[in-house]
């Protein structure tokens, strides 16, 4: 049965990328991966399941408990075949979901919010925001009874993220619309969560930003996941299980007790 009120997370892992050299998904983040990082972020914001759509064949890195795999089972279909294999995979079990690639470091759950609270209030289909000048079809909200329609175009030889909205009911969101949150302003207000890595340059100038601001015990720290040592952690005000590779974004507040105490 779908339920009206849980939202999913989809993450297209890609597959090898002909300006990086290598596939992203296993790109290092800051002792995590892109990968990781990404489908991490989507279990602690949406309370739904998270799938990571993988390539025909292609292996993962590490993923965080509880995500799960979708493999794609067409290779070179372009990332709308990964968008429905993805949808599909979770259309019994969510109305909605978040979609994103896995090459978006600065994804904050803020704009993850945003989005999916766009997307039902609209009651539209698909929210399509064009942030920071561009459109966003893979940082974005979708109905997941969207996955046949997307097969089927896809079959009929149109493979572009934007022949979507040519066929449903879109809501898009520039970026006053995105920032009228007051939580998305204050917490990422040059919308970084629509930024990916490209190329190796791309890649050097992500890694070289100064990591969010985060509080730690009351402490205010600069760090990008949580840590070991941990053997309780409430972040935000819930208790959440324990990972070191827990992806922590600008505003976090994290308690932690520490395993040496």
């Amino acid at each position: 049965m779908i339920t009206a009120v849980r939202t999913a997370g989809v993450v297209l892992a890609g597959g090898r990328s002909t300006r990086m050299g290598r596939a992203k998904a296993g790109l290092p983040w800051h002792g995590s991966t892109f990968l990781y990082r990404t489908s991490a972020l989507l279990r602690r914001t949406v309370d739904g399941p998270v799938v990571v759509v993988a390539a025909p064949g292609q292996g993962l890195p590490e993923l965080p408990a509880g995500v799960e795999i979708a493999e794609d089972p067409v290779e070179g279909l372009g990332p709308m075949q990964g968008v429905a294999v993805g949808l599909a995979s979770v259309a019994g079990r969510a109305e909605s979901a978040f979609v994103c690639s896995t090459d978006m470091p600065f994804l904050h759950p803020a704009y993850v919010r945003r989005v999916m609270r766009a997307l039902a209030e609209t009651g539209a289909d698909l929210v399509l925001p064009w942030a920071n000048g561009h459109r966003q079809p893979l940082a974005t909200g979708y109905r997941t009874a969207l996955h046949p329609l997307i097969t089927r175009l896809i079959g009929e030889g149109d493979l572009r993220p934007g022949m979507l909205p040519k066929h449903c009911e879109v809501a898009q969101l520039d970026d006053a619309v995105l920032l009228d949150d007051r939580d998305l302003r204050q917490l990422d207000p040059r919308l970084d969560s629509v930024v990916n890595v490209n190329t190796p340059e791309d890649y050097a100038a992500a890694l070289a930003r100064e990591l969010p601001e985060i509080t730690v015990n009351g402490r205010t720290v600069r760090a990008a996941t949580l840590g070991p040592r941990a053997s309780a952690v409430v972040l935000n005000g819930v208790e959440i299980a324990p990972d070191p590779l827990l992806p922590l974004v600008a505003g976090d507040s994290v308690t932690v007790v520490d395993d040496e105490e």
